[in-house]
């Protein structure tokens, strides 16, 4: 960088000796180019401006209109830079109006591959992809190879947004070829951080580290505090002279001015005035550059500092997740031994004091699969793996399926449920049933939990409506133990029950409140609550649901309605799991439903079962020794794409549901489930 802004002094030197104003033009545009190309903390919109003001001025009194076209493109992506979208997109128009005027061929392929860097920067992935692959192959008079390895360089930046790893692995792989053969080190840098990203992504932990690796050894050689300060200087000194030649040029404009009328006395005055405040300015100038290079020199330290503990963060957050997608797996696989064994005990007719324990035995499996539910929930909202989903739900039957399934919950503790919905709500409306059930299973479990022989009501109000929206309030109301004032503050941090008192006789895992407030927060609402000791608490939060138009009703499905039971037919199924124990529960299970079932012990058994036998539907365990669950229905896929594979596994589902249906699974089924559950979907799926 300090290179090339000393070179740019020289040529801007060379181009005013010999009166060149286009090169003039030109390099007060690639000095801004440096600007927008630089980090994102010296990203400076203001100082990029008036230099593209000045090549602007140039490039209208020679004239230069392609010049002017790309000085156009330089606006829109600082525009874009800024977030200014707008304004981006019309300066885009501008300079695609002038290229195709003059049917500039390659300045419009470098025109879509701006355009691309434009819809990457708003997360618009699909047309970036289309619009950097329509701009290959990229030419430019000055720096095709660059050019070109910024293309793929965005690209696999791009595929990475939308979890094709594969394809940005292979462009980062090109962009990081092209770099190391013509000496590009941000590209380098960013290129090796992508194909580390791509590995792990991939589960090839050995690739990943050795990149990972090679990115710190770049990092380091780039962003080193010796070269930071010469690019520091050297900005300071084109910036210096570019301030010289901008007042020597008023001084010209001046003198023009002053040779066409009268020299008087006015004017010698005048000119005394302008000299001495030209003078000031140079000075003021001078002293600023020396300020500015001093601060940028502190800049640089701090913002190594601030790098090397925002690595530091990012790495402790991979190394979270990473943990707790092993200990999820660790845990839920020995959890299906324990649920699934008790639920066909239960079933098994056992005496009166065995189904005593049993029941205890379920409860406490149940209560640590929740618990360690809440945690993933809490971990994918703090990395903000949620999305919101947009339905046709019945909000009505939500509620009241959400009441019934508490009715047992609401005994233990001789409470009554009230349930209020105002009668205008239809049938009908726009949501998300997950997350909504989630909120108010959360609240009202709450309010059951810490209330005896008391009231929960539950309430839904429209408080306003238009055509094809409506705002509903709902409230939660028990008149339980109550909040203390102290307490409420802390009430929705995680793992906040108030005290170690009230979590001892209470139990939870305080996590609750937590997820409800990040919810509501994803459904773009905001939870209140008042609460007094001894009195009571009330929970409301507002809900604005769309309509649902009554011609959209006949072609959706309504979620909240009830499913078709499973067919009384007989399945033949083949079942793919190494832990002997999971192959005995998951069998009993079947059985239930009188389906014959054969075990497979690995996934090359698996494929040649599969490949021998006709099967109603394969339950594909995913970690197994020798190839994994994955890697053998793609083998099947190849010889069988219609016989129904579904994935049983024990890691969590929310971030990998649609990875699992890319590779040629019907369903996924998280382990451990509830058997009426997971016979809904296999009825589903065989219907």
């Amino acid at each position: 960088m300090s290179h090339a802004l000393e070179k740019l002094v020289t040529i801007l030197d060379l181009s005013d000796s010999i009166n060149d104003k286009k090169s003039t033009a030109k390099v007060y545009m690639l000095r801004a180019e440096l600007g927008i190309e630089e980090n994102y903390k010296s990203f400076n919109p203001t100082e990029i401006e008036s230099y593209l003001k000045r090549a602007a001025q140039i490039q209208l009194e020679i004239p230069d209109s392609l010049g002017l076209g790309y000085n156009y493109v330089l606006r829109a992506l600082t525009a874009t830079r800024n977030t200014s979208y707008s304004n981006a997109d019309k300066h885009f128009s501008d300079a695609e109006a002038i290229f195709e005027k003059y049917q500039s061929t390659d300045d419009i392929k470098k025109l879509k591959y701006y355009r691309g860097l434009f819809y990457l920067s708003q997360g618009i992935n699909n047309r970036a992809i289309e619009s950097f692959e329509n701009s290959l192959p990229i030419n430019d008079p000055y720096q095709p190879k660059y050019l070109r390895a910024k293309v793929h360089l965005n690209l696999a930046k791009a595929y990475k947004n939308i979890k094709q790893y594969e394809q940005a692995k292979l462009n980062a792989k090109i962009a990081l070829q092209i770099a190391n053969s013509y000496d590009f080190p941000i590209i380098k840098l960013e290129s090796t951080q992508i194909i580390g990203d791509m590995y792990a992504g991939l589960n090839d932990l050995k690739n990943a580290y050795t990149f990972q690796n090679e990115y710190i050894k770049i990092k380091d050689s780039i962003y080193n505090i010796e070269r930071l300060q010469s690019v520091a200087l050297a900005r300071a000194n084109f910036d210096n002279e570019f301030q010289k030649r901008h007042i020597t040029e008023l001084v010209r404009q001046y003198d023009d001015s002053t040779q066409v009328g009268k020299r008087n006395k006015l004017t010698s005055i005048l000119s005394s005035a302008l000299l001495i405040i030209i003078s000031l300015l140079t000075i003021s100038l001078y002293r600023n550059n020396q300020i500015k290079v001093k601060t940028n020199n502190l800049l640089l330290k701090k913002n190594s500092e601030l790098q090397l503990a925002k690595d530091n963060a990012e790495k402790a957050m991979k190394a979270k997740a990473q943990f707790l997608s092993t200990v999820t797996h660790e845990l839920r696989t020995p959890l299906y031994a324990v649920t699934g064994l008790t639920h066909l005990l239960l079933e098994e007719n056992p005496s009166e004091s065995q189904k005593e324990h049993l029941k205890s035995l379920k409860f406490s499996g149940d209560y640590l699969l929740t618990f360690i539910n809440d945690i993933l929930q809490v971990n994918k909202i703090e990395a903000r793996k949620l999305a919101v989903e947009r339905a046709p739900i019945n909000l009505k039957k939500v509620l009241n399926d959400v009441v019934n399934s508490l009715s047992q919950t609401s005994k233990e503790n001789n409470n009554k449920i009230i349930l209020s919905i105002d009668k205008g709500i239809p049938d009908k409306l726009i949501g998300d049933y997950l997350k909504m059930s989630q909120v108010f299973i959360n609240l009202i479990s709450n309010g059951l939990k810490f209330t005896k022989d008391g009231i929960v009501e539950i309430s839904a109000t429209i408080t306003e409506e238009s055509d094809t929206q409506q705002a509903i309030l709902f409230e939660i109301k028990d008149n339980g133990i109550g909040i203390s004032k102290a307490m409420q503050e802390n009430i929705f941090d995680s793992f906040s029950q108030g005290s170690v008192q009230i979590n001892r006789k209470y139990g939870g895992t305080g996590l609750g409140l937590t997820i409800v407030k990040s919810l509501l927060e994803l459904l773009n609402s905001n939870i209140q609550l008042e609460s007094k000791l001894g009195v009571g608490s009330t929970f409301r939060f507002p809900l604005t649901l769309d309509k649902v138009e009554e011609e959209a009703l006949s072609h959706t499905e309504i979620i909240g309605e009830e499913k078709t039971d499973l067919k009384n037919r007989q399945f033949k199924v083949l079942l793919v799991e190494d832990n002997k124990i999971n192959q005995v529960i998951t069998k009993k299970i079947i059985a239930k439903q009188n389906m014959t079932c054969d075990i497979a012990d690995d996934g090359y058994q698996a494929i040649d079962y599969a490949r021998s036998n006709h099967y109603d539907f394969i339950l594909m365990d995913i970690h197994m020794p020798g190839i994994s669950g994955i890697e053998a229905t793609k083998e099947i896929r190849k010889f069988d794409a219609s016989t129904p594979i579904i994935a049983l596994t024990a890691i969590s589902l929310d971030d990998n549901k649609n990875d699992f249906l890319k590779d040629g699974f019907n369903e996924v089924i998280s382990k451990p489930f509830d058997p009426e559950v997971f016979y809904k979907k296999i009825s589903h799926i065989l219907s």
